[in-house]
């Protein structure tokens, strides 16, 4: 797969998580607190900047969902091996409201997430 580019939806950043499969994988299903391999794409919804993107370093990253913002620890589960899905996260499912100590606080979050490995 390539590096996806993140098409914003119009109109008002949504209040509730918002997951989107783009490609249903056919492998292994990523379960709570599972440990996934993912390629990913991170893009403010008010703007359209990204902020971090793991294609750009070149490297897949592999953590535990229990130690993610709670929009990955709620969109990903159910997500299989081989799939693409795109996550939009209100602040309170990403970084916390305006003024959270975070770069990222108070920003609604588009997250577009390529489904490598579980473990």
């Amino acid at each position: 797969m390539e590096k996806p580019q993140i098409e914003l939806p119009t109109g008002p950043a949504p209040e509730n998580l918002v997951v989107e499969d783009l490609v249903v994988g056919e492998g292994a299903e990523a379960t709570p607190g599972a440990t996934v391999e993912v390629h990913y794409v991170g893009v403010d919804f008010a703007s359209g900047q990204e902020f971090d993107s793991s294609w750009d370093r070149k490297q897949t990253i592999e953590f535990s969902l229990d130690r993610l913002i709670a929009g990955w620890q709620e969109g990903i589960p159910g997500m299989r091996v081989g799939g693409r899905r795109k996550l939009i996260c209100p602040p309170e499912l990403a970084y916390g409201p305006t003024g959270g100590g975070h770069p990222l606080s108070g920003l609604t979050l588009v997250f577009v997430i390529d489904l490598l490995d579980v473990k």
